[in-house]
């Protein structure tokens, strides 16, 4: 019997499949983030009203890292010398980067789990041919090169290094009120305000949903102090920061996967980049604020958590492709039997980004194929839908299976556990309206302010009013004063950790008491925790 329950299906129409969908205003492009969060890393926006263009390939627009491209390596000996020759004329030089030591990891093939494929990727830089003058490297326009010289096939295996976005909703949000909105009582204006038509959704600020401190009074969730097994539950975000709840729960002493320095942790100082103005970044506390709505979903599992988003704006997709190999990895290993093995049960992913176009063969080759595998070893994949109010597919969410058309069956198999993409629910279980939503979305969960752990991190505001009476100070409350650890969020960031949570509670309802019977068993029990969460319907 399932315990999920679908919101309401008053909504457009929705895609009408993974490939080419029917464009409605749902299916719109979001708003790209400020350009003072993806310039540090290079990024560019893909404009598909000046992009280089094609035959055969339709841009939409996406972010991405302009000065490199990624390869799957089985593919680099076939395609470096096109890029080479087509860079050489435009004055650009194409090189491998020898410095990115991205693993490779062999594994069971998603589609067929007798076989197994290596998976691994090289990234190509673009520079100036020295001594040329030309224009500035960009990826777009080498990749768009290559396919007129060889053929769009030819470049299957290459792709944009995206810019991955995390799915907390931040101030100002691309989602738009659709009339003026006022104050309710009782904050009382001098005079009724409202906000002018085209206004930041409510969600972004503080008071309606945005990142804000507030007290948890309750009891803390009740873990056992003994389990032979206990579900593992894996994140890869900002990492998790000092908090009661999760001393016992959460380990970081965890093989690493990529190496950052401890010293930009987001976890531990709130204001790292940007003007040192005092202000918290957007993303710190983002990783203990997951946690801790995993542990209270499941407060009997173990959190494993590696950090690899920046406190401040996107993630370069080859970040989070050489730690999802490492991650692999170290299941491949515990499948196996092997030593240094890893059991990882469930996977909670907070961040995506848009494809620009349907030839982004890189996505699902790598992306798709390790998330695949960790189906096929067992691993029930989670992942935000995120937060742009569309339509438009966001990966790796849109990597799971789609809700078939009426009269058509589930398209999934019994040998792999499907990646879950989650929409978030406003407190009265109605679509939030920053919610990306679509026939690719087949989960909903709480996601507009809800209440969370969070570090003791403390921004540079200070409260609007103070008065000393009666040998007392009266303040108002301090908007980014965390150190009471508790906080008020909103976004698919928190959804699908959430849905995660739970997932990690059915398997630990019927945990066995003996490691063995628990990896003979668990994909089974698993598919009954994804329907009970879900909408997909089990093989």
């Amino acid at each position: 019997m399932s315990d999920y329950t679908a919101p309401s299906d008053d909504r457009p129409d929705e895609p009408s499949g993974p490939k080419r969908p029917k464009r409605d205003w749902m299916d719109r492009d979001p708003v790209v983030p400020p350009r003072s969060l993806i310039e540090p890393l290079s990024g560019r926006v893909l404009d598909p009203g000046t992009a280089m263009q094609v035959e055969g390939v339709t841009p939409r627009p996406t972010v991405y890292v302009g000065t490199s491209l990624l390869v799957a390596i089985d593919r680099l000996d076939d395609v470096l010398p096109v890029l080479e020759k087509v860079g050489g004329l435009k004055g650009w030089t194409v090189r491998v980067d020898e410095s990115f030591d991205s693993p490779r990891v062999s594994v069971p093939d998603p589609k067929n789990p007798e076989n197994r494929i290596t998976l691994g990727m090289a990234r190509l830089l673009l520079g100036v041919t020295p001594g040329v003058a030309a224009s500035s490297p960009d990826a777009w326009v080498l990749l768009q090169l290559a396919r007129a010289e060889a053929g769009v096939d030819s470049m299957v295996g290459v792709g944009l290094d995206h810019l991955m976005m995390t799915s907390p909703v931040w101030e100002p949000h691309p989602v738009w009120e659709p009339h003026p909105v006022w104050e309710p009582h009782p904050v009382w204006e001098p005079h009724p305000v409202w906000e002018p038509h085209g206004a930041p959704a409510s969600y972004g600020r503080q008071g309606s949903g945005g990142r804000q401190p507030v007290m948890y009074v309750g009891e803390p969730p009740v873990r056992r102090e003994k389990c032979a097994v206990r579900p593992h539950v894996a994140i890869m975000d900002t990492g998790v920061g000092k908090h009661p709840w999760l001393d016992r729960a959460v380990t970081e002493d965890t093989p690493s996967l990529i190496p950052l320095d401890p010293d930009t942790d987001p976890e531990v100082g709130g204001d790292l980049a940007g003007p040192l103005d005092g202000e918290l970044d957007t993303n710190s506390g983002h990783g203990t604020f997951i946690a801790g709505l995993i542990h209270q979903a499941c407060p009997d599992a173990d959190i494993y958590s590696w950090r690899i988003v920046d406190s401040e704006g996107p993630v370069p997709e080859n970040r989070v492709l050489t730690a999802l190999i490492g991650l692999v990895s170290l299941v491949q290993k515990y499948h196996d039997r092997q030593e240094g093995g890893l059991r990882i049960d469930v996977l909670s992913l907070s961040l995506g980004f848009f494809h620009e176009s349907e030839d982004d063969t890189l996505t699902e080759h790598l992306l798709g194929g390790l998330l695949g595998a960790l189906g096929v070893m067992g691993v029930t994949v989670v992942c935000a839908a995120g937060n742009e109010s569309t339509a438009r597919p966001q990966f790796p969410a849109a990597l799971g299976p789609w809700r078939p058309d009426e009269g058509e069956a589930e398209k999934v198999d019994a040998f792999r556990l499907p990646i879950i993409s989650v929409g978030a629910l406003n407190p009265n279980a109605s679509e939030a309206l920053f919610s990306n939503t679509g026939r690719w979305v087949r989960a909903w969960a709480s996601g507009a302010s809800v209440v969370s752990t969070m570090p003791p991190l403390q921004g540079g505001y200070l409260p609007r009013a103070r008065i000393k009476y009666d040998g007392h100070i009266r303040e108002d409350i301090d908007p980014d004063d965390f150190t009471g650890q508790f906080a008020v969020w909103s976004g698919t960031s928190f959804s699908a950790p959430l849905v995660a949570g739970r997932i990690a509670q059915h398997l630990f309802r019927t945990m066995p008491a003996d490691e063995d019977k628990h990896r003979a068993t668990v994909k089974e029990r698993a598919w009954v925790a994804v329907t009970a969460v879900s909408d997909i319907v089990a093989p």
